[in-house]
């Protein structure tokens, strides 16, 4: 199939309502300097009129850095707070008169995880719990968390702690009870280009003159999404949920041998298995969670299995049930990329 970056954002109507959500508003974003967060940021300044934005991380270089970047150079929407998701009251003292908030922040690298387990849980689980705290506190009206498909059925300490992230956030909403806070959740695959992606160490072995590239399983397959896409299904998330849900996107999956012979043609591939808390397939949705899965066109939603107050169910709106057995992973699916649409991704993450 061929890949249309901005599919989840073509929506007029859609968009309509972003622009007036986001016009005048306040929104804040944790791990804002990774590679989500600089390109949610920049989306915003670009297509919507926010009052102002707060990038909130601990790393203080990388906040320089994108302080004197072209695209957010003497933009006086933004403010720049140094904090941890571990401090909750810096988390409330930055989200004082926020209305939305995004939660990318998050320990990500799985074997840094295994090796340091603790910290991991600090901060994604600890740190969920801080950002629930802190937003029910402040009286945000709508938060949505970042997950990942290592969430699902996880075989490592980093998806066990976004398992356990996940559960606290929809977990939120009853929590938050008849407040306006609302949790929703996001859960999408491999995004190409980022930092751990696999495109950019293929692109820099190459271009090092690598005589060989190293491929875990010549079986394995992983979700493809953009940057630009997760920004777009986040935006759009944010004018669909209830709260309680997790929605995952419908994107094409890829072979990794076959990414590997695309940007290598003429390199021969050194298998190098899988390592610790590594999984052969990207699962997204499972037989257990299909009786509260509506399949909505563009992505599917997982609504929550227990109704904590009286929100609008997907089902009202006649959207269909996935099938009973019904499993969302990566070698199982319908999309796969073509060819022109896998060039088309290796020469976006070098833009």
């Amino acid at each position: 199939m061929s890949l249309t970056f901005s599919r989840f954002a073509s929506n007029e109507s859609v968009n309509g309502n972003l622009f007036q959500m986001f016009e005048g508003a306040s929104v804040l974003v944790t791990g804002a300097t990774g590679s989500f967060g600089r390109a949610f940021i920049a989306r915003l300044l670009q297509d919507y009129k926010p009052a102002r934005l707060v990038v909130f991380s601990r790393d203080e270089l990388k906040q320089h850095e994108m302080q004197v970047s072209r695209v957010f150079l003497n933009r006086p929407e933004i403010r720049y707070f140094i904090g941890d998701v571990r401090d909750v009251g810096r988390l409330r003292m930055a989200m004082r008169g926020v209305d939305y908030v995004v939660h990318a922040a998050a320990l990500k690298q799985i074997t840094t995880a295994e090796y340091n387990p603790l910290e991991c849980v600090h901060t994604n689980i600890m740190g969920a719990e801080n950002v629930v705290t802190a937003a029910i506190d402040c009286g945000i009206k709508r938060v949505i968390a970042l997950s990942t498909d290592k969430a699902v059925n996880p075989v490592s300490l980093y998806g066990a702690t976004k398992l356990a992230s996940d559960k606290i956030f929809i977990a939120a909403n009853n929590i938050a009870g008849p407040t306006r806070t609302r949790f929703s959740v996001v859960r999408y695959g491999n995004v190409a280009g980022s930092r751990g992606s696999v495109v950019p160490l293929f692109r820099r072995m190459i271009a090092e003159g690598a005589s060989e590239l190293p491929i875990t399983d010549e079986r394995m397959t992983r979700f493809w999404i953009t940057l630009d896409e997760g920004v777009d299904f986040v935006l759009s998330c944010f004018h669909l949920m209830h709260g309680g849900e997790i929605f995952v996107p419908k994107i094409p999956s890829l072979s990794v041998v076959d990414l590997a012979k695309i940007m290598a043609p003429e390199l021969p591939h050194r298998i190098v298995g899988i390592r610790p808390g590594e999984k052969l397939h990207e699962v997204m949705i499972t037989e257990e969670d299909s009786p509260v899965t509506f399949d909505l066109g563009d992505r599917y939603v997982i609504e929550p299995t227990i109704n904590f107050w009286n929100r609008p169910s997907f089902a009202e709106s006649n959207y269909p049930l996935v099938s009973p057995d019904f499993r969302y992973a990566s070698n199982m699916n319908t999309q796969w990329l073509d060819e022109k649409a896998t060039r088309d991704i290796i020469s976006a993450c070098a833009d």
